[in-house]
């Protein structure tokens, strides 16, 4: 939806710049969607897991986001590659995902597209959460969305089937992303949003994470499919139960 350019200013300062694609500038939804992760962004950056956020608007009518710039890679590149700072810090990298989308949660917000690619990775291994383009208040009680965009890889049952939703759906979305980061398989494989839903609620040949990898400690197997319950009742309601849990099964 939009490109990312690297802008310095005059004291050669380094920083981020997202700008809207030129073809979606008459694209209300677009729009709209680029404007609300900035202003989402704008409330929630003072995190040392977020995304810095400088400021948004417009520059001869395309609409920017200036944004702190991070030296490093983002995790589905990372994966791809076996790049070794992931290998070598995948516990930290795990807990400060978890630490991020806790404080995400906290400020009242919902990510609804938590997935490697919206992790970055400094080559120190610090964590920065960013594009909280799809980014909704999270509402009193799970709430359907009037239109359904995610990847749905990484999105609950729920979403799929267009049913109402809360952080919950978050809390699924990390769990797909530790399976995947810890096993190097996606717990529910697919090429259409219908046949990963087929999987999930379907879980017949569902491969527990220790199957692919026995190294895994026990509770953190039972974490991650803790956050994978088809069920989101059965799921963490609180980032900071999981948090908690994590840093007790990572030893931490």
């Amino acid at each position: 939806m939009a490109d990312i350019w690297l802008a310095t200013d005059k004291d050669q300062q380094t920083y981020a710049l997202r700008r809207l694609h030129d073809d979606l500038r008459s694209d209300s939804t677009a729009r709209k969607r680029f404007l609300q992760g900035c202003e989402v962004l704008s409330k929630i950056h003072n995190h040392d897991c977020v995304i810095g956020y400088f400021g948004h608007g417009k520059i001869e009518g395309t609409l920017y986001l200036l944004m702190e710039y991070v030296e490093g890679s983002n995790l589905k590149l990372m994966y791809s590659e076996h790049d070794p700072v992931l290998l070598e810090n995948v516990g930290n990298i795990l807990i400060d995902m978890a630490t991020a989308l806790e404080h995400v949660h906290e400020s009242g917000f919902m990510h609804l597209d938590f997935k490697p690619e919206n992790v970055l990775v400094t080559r120190n291994a610090s964590v920065r959460l960013a594009d909280f383009d799809l980014a909704l208040p999270i509402p009193k009680s799970p709430k359907k969305l009037d239109k359904n965009p995610g990847t749905p890889a990484y999105m609950s049952p729920e979403q799929l089937q267009h049913e109402p939703v809360d952080q919950r759906a978050d809390i699924f979305a990390f769990g797909v992303s530790a399976y995947e980061l810890l096993t190097n398989y996606k717990p529910f494989p697919g090429e259409t949003p219908a046949e990963i839903l087929g999987r999930q609620l379907d879980r017949s040949g569902f491969v527990n994470p220790r199957q692919h990898n026995p190294d895994l400690p026990l509770n953190l197997e039972k974490l991650i499919l803790k956050c994978l319950q088809q069920d989101p009742d059965k799921r963490y309601l609180f980032m900071g139960v999981l948090l908690h849990d994590l840093k007790t099964a990572l030893y931490v």
